[in-house]
Parts: C-alpha cells; sequence; structure tokens
C-alpha cells in the first residue's frame, strides 16, 4: 500500500471504528498515566513484592479475560454490544480516583480488579462490534486501526505522566489525579458519538441454552486460533516487568514513563501497516515475525547493563506487539460466525487471559528467586518454543500438501 492509498483506506472504514478508537485512546492515556508508574508505587511507596506485583497483574488480567467471556455471550443475547461497552469503560472510569488515594495494596488490588472487570466487559463486545461494521477485506485494517489509536494513547498517558512527574517533583498521587480526567472524556465520546448496526437478540428458544448453542457454532478453524493464541500469550508477561526492570536498573522515578513511551511509539507506528498486511499477505508469516521479535525482546530486557537497554528491548516489545494483537483480532473475527462473535471472542481472551495469569505469576515468582534476567530468559524460552511449533507446524503443512500433489 502505497502513500497515496493509505489514506484513502482508512477514509473508507466505518465510522464507529474511528468512534472506538479514539475511546480507546482517552482511556487509554488514562489507564497508562496510571500504570506506568503503579508498579514502582506498589513497590516502593507501598513496599509490595515483586512476586505479589506478578499476582496482582496476573489476577487483574485473568479477572478481565473472564468478563470478557460473559460479556461476550450477552451482547450475542441480547443482539446490543454498544450499552455493554459503555458500560465497562464507565466502570474502569470510575474506578481511577481510587489509585491517587489507596494507602495499601488491599486499594490497589480493589481498584485494578474492578478496572479489568470494566475492561473485561468492554472487550468481546467493542471487538465483535468492530466486525460488525466493517467489510471482511477492510477487518484487518480496521483492528489495526484501533489497536493503532489505542496505542497513541497509550504512547501519550506515560509521556504526559513523565513530564508531570518532572513538574509535580515526583508526587505520584498527583499525576494520578491528572490521570481521571481523560478517562470520563472516553465514556462521554462512547455515549453521544457512536451509532451500532441492528442486531437479533438471541431466537426465543435458543435462549435457555444460549451460551452452550453458541459455542457450539464454532468451527475447528477457530479452536485452532484460540489454542494459538494461548501459548502465544504463555511467552509473555506482563508489561508491569518492563516497568520494574528499568527502576532495577537505575532509571530515575520520574523518568520511568521512558519505558511504556518508548513500547508504545513503536507499538503505535506499525499497529495499522501491520493490520493492513494481514489483510494482504500471509498471516502464518506474521505471526512467526511476531513470535522472532519477542525472543529478541526478552533477551535483550534479561542481559541489559543499563536503561538504554532496557528501551532498546522496549521497542522490540512494542513491535511483537504491532505485529499480533490486531491479527489475532482479524483470525477471531474470520473464524467465527457473525451471530457468536460476541462469544467467540470472550472465550479467546478468557484463554489468552489465563495464560497471561500463568505467565504473570511465574515471572514474578522467577524474579523473587532468581533476580530479573531468569525472568526474561524464561520468557524468551517460551516464545522460542512457540516459534519452534508453528515452524515445524508450517513445514508439515508444506511436506504434506506437496506429498498430495505428487499423488496420481
Amino acid at each position: 500500500m502505497n502513500a497515496e492509498q493509505k489514506p484513502a483506506a482508512l477514509r473508507k472504514l466505518p465510522a464507529g471504528v474511528w468512534v472506538l478508537g479514539f475511546g480507546s485512546l482517552f482511556m487509554d492515556i488514562s489507564s497508562e498515566m496510571i500504570h506506568s508508574l503503579l508498579p514502582v508505587f506498589m513497590g516502593t511507596v507501598l513496599g509490595v513484592s515483586m512476586f505479589t506485583i506478578g499476582v496482582i497483574e496476573g489476577v487483574a488480567e485473568a479477572t478481565a479475560a473472564v468478563a470478557k467471556v460473559f460479556s461476550g455471550a450477552i451482547s450475542d443475547y441480547l443482539g446490543k454490544r454498544k450499552p455493554l461497552v459503555i458500560l465497562g469503560y464507565g466502570l474502569a472510569a470510575l474506578t481511577k480516583p481510587i489509585f491517587p488515594l489507596a494507602n495499601s495494596v488491599a486499594w490497589v488490588f480493589g481498584a485494578r480488579f474492578v478496572d479489568r472487570i470494566g475492561k473485561g466487559i468492554r472487550g468481546a463486545p467493542r471487538d465483535a462490534l468492530i466486525a460488525d461494521i466493517t467489510p471482511a477485506p477492510q477487518r484487518g485494517a480496521a483492528y489495526g486501526l484501533r489497536q493503532a489509536l489505542d496505542s497513541v494513547g497509550a504512547l501519550i498517558g506515560p509521556l504526559a505522566a513523565m513530564l508531570l512527574m518532572l513538574w509535580l517533583a515526583s508526587d505520584i498521587r498527583a499525576v494520578m489525579w491528572v490521570a481521571v480526567l481523560p478517562a470520563f472524556i472516553a465514556v462521554g465520546l462512547l455515549i453521544f458519538g457512536l451509532r451500532e448496526p441492528g442486531h437479533d437478540p438471541a431466537p426465543a428458544a435458543m435462549r435457555k441454552v444460549v451460551y452452550r448453542e453458541h459455542v457450539r457454532k464454532l468451527r475447528l478453524d477457530y479452536w485452532l486460533v484460540v489454542g494459538l493464541g494461548g501459548v502465544f500469550t504463555l511467552a509473555r508477561f506482563s508489561e508491569a516487568f518492563l516497568v520494574l526492570r528499568a527502576d532495577d536498573l537505575g532509571l530515575s522515578l520520574a523518568l520511568v514513563p521512558l519505558v511504556m513511551i518508548v513500547m508504545n511509539l513503536f507499538y503505535s507506528a506499525f499497529a495499522y501497516p501491520a493490520g493492513a498486511a494481514a489483510d494482504r499477505v500471509g498471516r502464518r508469516m506474521l505471526l512467526m515475525l511476531g513470535l522472532g521479535l519477542l525472543v529478541a525482546a526478552d533477551l535483550v530486557l534479561a542481559y541489559a547493563r543499563s536503561p538504554a537497554w532496557v528501551l532498546a528491548g522496549s521497542a522490540l516489545w512494542g513491535l511483537h506487539m504491532a505485529f499480533t494483537q490486531g491479527l489475532f483480532a482479524k483470525l477471531v473475527a474470520d473464524t467465527a460466525p457473525a451471530e457468536v462473535r460476541g462469544t467467540a471472542f470472550g472465550i479467546f481472551n478468557l484463554i489468552s487471559g489465563g495464560a497471561l495469569l500463568l505467565a504473570s505469576v511465574f515471572a514474578g515468582s522467577l524474579w523473587s528467586l532468581f533476580g530479573p534476567a531468569a525472568t526474561f530468559v524464561a520468557g524468551a524460552g517460551f516464545a522460542g518454543i512457540a516459534l519452534l511449533g508453528l515452524l515445524f507446524r508450517t513445514m508439515l503443512r508444506s511436506r504434506l500438501a506437496a506429498a498430495g500433489s505428487k499423488r496420481p
């Protein structure tokens, strides 16, 4: 796609994709202002151990994953997705003031728990809604655009946090208070700007067994995508450990958000091109590229000797996210029947969230027992195993295809 074609392709995307993208942008500004400082806040101000941080982050993401299962199925059942999207964003906005008020890890855990419930409620209906309003040949670009705008917000948030930390003499709580405003802007934008097409609710005969019937409609190719997504997620863990690695190597508190800035700069810059590429080129190649980038990121972070190397590893981490996250959303949308897309996204996110819980708890345990290098070496090992498995599957399919073509 050349430079002239890109703006035209973007203009052809439905308005709802842009509204959802900017809603994600403002919510991520708020969330990342807080989350770029939260691991250090827990570790230094509240005195929380690395293992506990890993548990909190893992449980938070697993909570979001479980909520996505139910919200996706409910959106299919009701034939409406917007109310659940707004409920999810609204819950997340309401949790933001709790972080600066927190005086114990229990407050932080509670806020993260409810915040992730909000994320879970909105995630599957939002992704299904994008598929509902976007023609199939443009879905990679649509998911890539939403991911790109989400990542722009995730870039602006840590940048704003860093500038405010410098201006406010590293007052973390004051910075967290500023983060409340963009969260409520996101909710207002979605309430007044988002329109969705009409959906038929689940047939009356299905309502008593709606979830079971929805699951039965999911085909084998969908379940292969779910399995691949779960294995892939086992190879990575919460980005909180990137922030903690920078702090471990002596990056000043005010500059710690630089880690998330660099990661999201590369994520946002490449998410849309990678998503658009998924509409035209081999998806397996993009997945292998993403896994290779994750292996490289983990190794750089494992053997980093200065904050500059942590920033380099964060850049590679952002690239791997750009090449994989939108692609998985497209694969789910393309392999699930339209009437059960909410359920499909919910199940996919449940499996991925469970894997992220295991990965984050394991990462925190390794950090506490053997140090930060062990955490990232293990991540590289899991990613390498997933990459080898994908390569083996590709070679096997090629050999079977070649053997089949030689038969008389």
